[in-house]
């Protein structure tokens, strides 16, 4: 039987245990999937990840190391530890505190620098994985991501279809995502697939991928926008050649266009949506979401950019002849001939002031 003043001590040592035990149940049940992905892509990254951790590690190790055995080696009680209250410096030792880090540094800045441009998200793919090349008589699937309040809309030109918070990709063929956004920025991001990418509105930013492995991965936004972004997920279907068309002819036959009038209805925020399949879209719908023109009146920002440029060219900053009617510049862009010289515009409070007689006087910084 436990003593009474031992026994809040027991039930601590049974909560502790408790604790443990859920937790290592619940790591258990998790999946790395960072560290375990399906797409080459992301598995180049996650090598890029190993390598930088254990570079790290060369330093971190032999630092932690070297904290316990000083502190075991110099403590009180050890009288045969050498004391030398005068030691200040030694070369050899700051040599190899400096250069350790330093070459370190060196080999994670160069895998990081080779990895940025290998794996630029906007470079089309060379591989399918680390033993096959990429055939290039296969032409990349185009996948046009919008990110939206708070869905994902998927189009698949080549098929003549779109969805909603669904997206299947067949295996070991080159993707290409178009990403864009309509009202606010978001992430776009599938770990087993590709690092994340920024979906913004009126811009296209793109993704180079491939899956590799068949399974059902999740998707979702990884820059907070708002009231539903803990909602804003979708499932990503790794799929054989037959398997990806059967599923697109599923999707022709949901008999549900995304017309100009049901696209103004999905923009509207909503939360939780289920997966949605369209049979058909209208025509440059995608275009007009990147442009900011899928409502009836509003202009089309290519068009306002193509408009602009069309206006003429622009006159020359130091252009003292400009033709008259132009928006002249700015002074910051004239030439000292063209600015002149002119009288102050307030004058000064006494009769005598300095600015009376001292135009040049610092007293004067204060007049305009």
């Amino acid at each position: 039987m436990i003593p009474i003043r031992f026994a809040h001590f027991a039930r601590k040592r049974a909560i502790r245990a408790t604790v443990s035990i859920a937790a290592l149940a619940l790591l258990g049940a998790c999946n790395a999937v960072v560290l375990q992905p399906s797409g080459d892509v992301a598995a180049q990254q996650r090598d890029l990840l190993v390598a930088s951790t254990l570079l790290m590690l060369l330093i971190i190790i032999p630092v932690m190391v070297a904290t316990v055995i000083v502190a075991w080696r110099y403590r009180e009680s050890n009288k045969e530890a050498t004391y030398l209250p005068d030691w200040d410096h030694s070369t050899g030792l700051e040599l190899l505190i400096w250069s350790a880090p330093l070459l370190i540094i060196i080999c994670i800045g160069a895998i990081t620098w080779l990895g940025s441009h290998t794996l630029d998200p906007y470079r089309p793919l060379d591989r399918i994985d680390a033993g096959r090349a990429v055939d290039p008589r296969v032409k990349p699937l185009e996948v046009d991501v919008v990110a939206m309040d708070w869905k994902w809309l998927f189009f698949y030109p080549e098929y003549g279809v779109a969805t909603v918070n669904q997206l299947a990709l067949p295996l070991d063929r080159p993707v290409e995502f178009k990403i864009t956004a309509t009202s606010m920025m978001n992430s776009f991001y599938i770990p087993a697939l590709a690092g994340q990418i920024y979906a913004m509105p009126g811009m296209e930013t793109r993704l180079n991928a491939v899956l590799n492995k068949p399974g059902t991965f999740d998707g979702f936004s990884a820059n907070y926008s708002g009231a539903g972004f803990a909602g804003m997920n979708f499932k990503t279907l790794g799929l054989d050649d037959a398997g990806f068309d059967r599923w697109v002819a599923g999707v022709r036959g949901s008999g549900l266009k995304l017309t100009d009038a049901n696209y103004l209805e999905l923009e509207k925020p909503s939360e939780n949506v289920k997966p949605i399949a369209f049979s058909g879209f209208a025509p440059g719908l995608y275009g007009r979401i990147l442009n900011r023109c899928t409502h009836p009146g509003e202009a089309c920002i290519a068009d306002v950019m193509m408009q602009d440029m069309a206006k003429g060219a622009k006159v020359p900053v130091n252009d003292t002849n400009a033709a008259p009617g132009r928006t002249p510049e700015g002074a910051l862009f004239k030439s000292p001939q063209e600015k002149g010289t002119g009288p102050f515009q307030t004058q000064p409070t006494a009769p005598n002031a300095p600015g009376n007689a001292e135009p040049g006087s610092q007293k004067n910084r204060g007049a305009s």
